[in-house]
């Protein structure tokens, strides 16, 4: 009885352990994670959104330099 017993309480105060190391360090460590991820994220469609902007500016640029070859009456037409 008594062996049965210290196995019970071995196993409480163990899972009791488990427990509080999950919430207390792997849920904040787990929300930090995500946080970081979900501003990663943010950041990277900032990013990305800039790239295409230059990208778009860059080819109405050429486009504009095209436009004015064709006017001037260029050597290839």
């Amino acid at each position: 009885m008594r062996i049965t017993r210290g196995f019970s309480f071995t196993n409480f105060a163990i899972a009791s352990s488990a427990l509080a190391f999950q919430v207390f360090v792997l849920y904040p460590w787990h929300q930090r994670l995500d946080d970081d991820f979900t501003e990663l994220k943010a950041e990277h469609l900032r990013y990305a959104k800039e790239g295409e902007d230059r990208r778009l500016q860059e080819l109405k640029g050429i486009r504009g330099e095209l436009e004015a070859l064709r006017k001037k009456g260029s050597w290839w037409s």
